[in-house]
C-alpha cells in the first residue's frame, strides 16, 4: 500500500461538533496505525456561513483532544496549508478538462425552469433528475443565451462518466466500514459542478482537493454516502486514483434521535468548558464504533491506535450515553497527578478569594474534594463551604437538621469544649472520636448524629468533605462561630 494520507475537511459554520471530533479521531487513529499522514483542510467556501471564530474553534478543539496535524493550516509542507477559498485558482483548470473531454456541459437553465421540471416530476410522483436539455447545445444556441445575459453553470454528465468506466448504469464500491455498496446512476441526474458564479460546488471541490493532496482514504460519516458515488465519477472523469472510502454510522442521542443541544453538550468546546478532560473525552468518542480487541476501555491515544481496526468499526449507529462520559471522565479526574489537578481546577474557583487559603490548606482542600468529581466544574460547589469566613450558606437538609434538640444539644457541648482544643488534624480527630463517644455514652445519641449536627452547622450540609479537614481548614475562630450562629 501506499502512504497512508487521510484528512479531515470541516467546515467552519460552527464549533467543532463532537461528530466530527470522532471523524478526526478515527482517521487521526488509521494515520498513526498505517505510519500515514494526518491532514486538516478548512472547507470555507460558503462565504455567509464562515466565520473566523469557528476556524479558530476548530484549530483549538483538536489542539486540544492531541489531534495534531501533520499538514494543513498552520503547517504547510509539500501540500500545505490547506484553506479551500485560497484554491478558488485551481478549481477552473479541471472543469475545463471535463469539457474537453465531454464528461460536462453547460448549463443555462434559470432557477425559474430548474424548479418547474421539479414541479413536473412531483406532480407525476417521480424522483427529480435534471433533463439534460443543456447536454446538446449547439455554439449558435449557447451564444444567443448568453447575449440574453444567461451565465452558464457547468454540469457533470453522469451517463457519459458511467458508460466510459463501467459495464453497467450499477456503480459500486467496497466500503472500508460498511462492505460492499452500490447504486444505479441513472437516479443521481447531472448534478452542478461548478456555478453559474464561478464558484465550485462541494462534490467537484473535494475531489479536486483529495486527489492534489493525494488522499489515499476518504473517513466520514454516512450522511456523504450519496456523495461518494458522484465523487468517483468526477475522480475517474479526470484520470485521478480514486481513494479508497470509508463511511461510519451517525453518533445519535440517548433517545436514539439526531443529537442536539437539547440532549446537553454537543461541541468539543462545550464539553472542555463543562469541565470533561479531553483525554476522557478523546477515550470515551474513540469507543462510539469501535471496540478494544482486549476489552479493556480506558485507555490513551497511543494505545488506542496501536489497536486500531478500521474494517472493526460497526456499520450501526452509535448511542453517545453522557451518563459513560461522566463516569469515564471521573475515572481520569481520579487519575490526575495533584500538581496536574490543582492547575485545571484553578479556572473553576475564580468566584472564590484563594489568597485567603495558605498554599497549604488549598492543596488539602483539593485532596479531600477531589474524590467524587465527576466534572472539574464540579470543584465550585463541592468547596463552596470553605470560603466566606464566619458564615456559610445553610442548605434545606442541613437546616431541617439544626432545628432538632438532638442537634442544639450538639452544637451548645462542642462549641464549649472545642475552645480548649488544640486545632491540628491529629488533635481534632482524637477530640471529635471522644466528642462522639462521650454523647453516646452520655446521651444515646448515636455518632452519625451528632457528627451530622456538627458538620451541618459548619459546612451548611450534611455531606461532604472529611470533617476534621474542614474544620481545620477553616480554623478555630471560623469554624465555631458558624457553630455558634447555629445555636438558638
Amino acid at each position: 500500500m501506499s502512504e497512508v494520507r487521510v484528512r479531515i475537511a470541516p467546515s467552519p459554520s460552527g464549533n467543532l461538533h463532537v461528530g466530527t471530533a470522532r471523524t478526526a479521531l478515527f482517521n487521526y487513529l488509521f494515520a498513526k496505525k498505517n505510519n500515514g499522514k494526518f491532514i486538516l483542510r478548512i472547507e470555507d467556501t460558503d462565504a455567509e456561513r464562515t466565520s473566523q471564530e469557528y476556524v479558530d474553534n476548530i484549530f483549538d478543539s483538536l489542539k486540544a483532544l492531541g489531534l495534531n496535524w501533520d499538514e494543513g493550516p498552520d503547517v504547510g509542507g509539500d501540500y500545505g496549508p490547506y484553506t479551500q477559498s485560497q484554491r478558488f485558482d485551481i478549481y477552473p483548470k479541471y472543469i475545463q478538462t471535463l469539457l474537453d473531454k465531454g464528461f460536462a456541459y453547460e448549463c443555462f437553465c434559470t432557477p425559474e425552469e430548474l424548479e418547474a421540471e421539479k414541479e413536473e416530476a412531483t406532480k407525476n410522483k417521480k424522483a427529480y433528475v435534471y433533463s439534460k436539455k443543456c447536454e446538446n447545445l449547439t455554439e449558435e444556441e449557447k451564444a444567443k443565451l448568453r447575449a440574453e445575459g444567461r451565465k452558464p453553470a457547468i454540469r457533470f454528465n453522469v451517463s457519459k462518466a458511467q458508460e466510459a468506466f463501467h459495464d453497467s448504469s450499477i456503480l459500486e464500491f467496497d466500503d472500508l466500514v460498511k462492505g460492499k455498496l452500490h447504486m444505479d446512476t441513472n437516479l443521481i441526474g447531472d448534478f452542478v459542478i461548478m456555478k453559474s458564479n464561478g464558484a465550485p460546488t462541494y462534490n467537484y471541490a473535494v475531489v479536486i482537493d483529495d486527489a492534489l493532496m493525494k488522499i489515499s482514504h476518504v473517513i466520514r460519516g454516512e450522511d456523504h454516502i450519496s456523495n461518494t458515488y458522484k465523487q468517483i465519477l468526477i475522480f475517474e472523469a479526470l484520470g485521478f486514483e480514486v481513494p479508497r472510502f470509508g463511511h461510519l454510522g451517525m453518533i445519535l442521542a440517548p433517545d436514539r434521535s439526531k443529537l442536539s443541544k437539547r440532549h446537553g453538550a454537543t461541541a468539543v468546546s462545550d464539553f472542555v468548558e463543562q469541565g470533561y478532560l479531553t483525554e476522557a473525552l478523546v477515550n470515551f468518542v474513540a469507543l462510539l464504533g469501535w471496540s478494544p480487541s482486549d476489552g479493556v476501555e480506558i485507555k490513551t491515544v497511543d494505545e488506542i491506535a496501536k489497536d486500531f481496526r478500521i474494517n472493526e468499526i460497526s456499520s450501526s449507529n452509535s448511542i453517545f450515553e453522557y451518563d459513560k462520559l461522566k463516569w469515564m471522565n471521573s475515572h481520569y479526574i481520579k487519575m490526575l497527578p495533584m500538581e496536574e489537578l490543582k492547575e485545571k481546577l484553578k479556572k473553576y474557583l475564580t468566584k472564590y478569594d484563594l489568597s485567603e487559603m495558605s498554599e497549604e490548606h488549598f492543596n488539602r482542600m483539593i485532596e479531600v474534594t477531589r474524590e467524587p468529581l465527576v466534572l472539574l466544574s464540579d470543584i465550585t460547589d463541592a468547596v463552596s463551604y470553605f470560603f466566606g469566613g464566619e458564615n456559610v450558606e445553610i442548605d434545606e437538609k442541613a437546616a431541617e437538621n439544626l432545628a432538632t434538640d438532638l442537634s442544639q444539644d450538639v452544637l451548645k457541648a462542642f462549641v464549649e469544649q472545642a475552645e480548649t482544643w488544640e486545632w491540628t488534624e491529629e488533635n481534632l480527630h482524637e477530640k471529635l472520636e471522644k466528642f462522639r463517644a462521650d454523647f453516646k455514652e452520655q446521651k444515646g445519641y448515636k455518632p452519625k448524629f451528632t457528627m451530622w449536627a456538627i458538620r451541618a452547622a459548619v459546612s451548611g450540609r450534611l455531606c461532604g468533605a472529611d470533617m476534621v479537614a474542614i474544620l481545620e481548614i477553616l480554623g478555630k475562630h471560623n469554624s465555631l462561630a458558624r457553630a455558634k450562629k447555629a445555636i438558638k
